[in-house]
């Protein structure tokens, strides 16, 4: 769905619970901020990201997926203060064999798979239609990246730019990576409405 915040005002919020963060718990290596290529607009990630970079005088990397699974992704990405570009394949050798990472690609395929299996029966309950064939792609790639870079990097961050995330959001997919141990709840960086109220 469409985010029609101020992004600087949202990334501004961001940029300070991430401080807050490392102040508390300082990061074992440099810094850098992963983004999946979501395509430049005025408001909404993207724009938001490319925020948080700037105040944070951060570097950017970006997960794509692979041309094979849709062409469009890396075509249409913003690559803006981008050093490192990555696809979910390679990320995904990352997870295997069973054993290499917390969480296997299979272990971390059969959550998302059960969790979108419980999303569209929820949503025909609701007589909504179910949620479209790409969101598996778009949930794997999420994930993936997420236990991945933890795996490689010896930690990540989890950022939010929401507090109340729509259950049928490809966001929403955070919960199967929690579930299966990709990443656990001191990794995540919760958003608060009320803080970016405040600003």
């Amino acid at each position: 769905s469409y985010d029609a915040r101020a992004p600087g005002t949202v990334a501004a919020t961001v940029s300070r619970l991430l401080r807050q963060r490392w102040e508390a718990s300082p990061p074992g290596k440099p810094v850098i901020l992963v983004t999946q290529g979501d395509p430049l607009a005025a408001r909404g990630i993207s724009a938001i990201t490319r925020a948080v970079a700037s105040e944070l005088s951060l570097p950017r990397a970006l997960v794509c997926l692979d041309d094979s699974i849709d062409p469009s992704h890396s075509r249409d990405a913003d690559r803006d203060g981008v050093i490192l570009e990555l696809r979910y394949s390679m990320l995904a050798d990352v997870l295997e064999p069973p054993g290499a990472a917390p969480a296997s690609l299979a272990a971390l395929t059969r959550a998302v798979d059960s969790s979108l299996a419980a999303k569209n029966a929820a949503r025909e309950a609701e007589g909504k239609p179910r949620l479209k064939e790409y969101y598996r792609d778009y949930a794997l790639l999420q994930e993936v990246t997420k236990a991945a870079l933890r795996a490689a990097c010896g930690g990540v961050t989890v950022a939010h730019t929401a507090e109340e995330i729509s259950p049928f959001s490809v966001t929403s997919f955070y919960e199967a990576g929690l579930a299966v141990g990709a990443v656990i709840e001191s990794d995540m960086v919760r958003f608060s409405e009320r803080e970016c109220a405040e600003r």
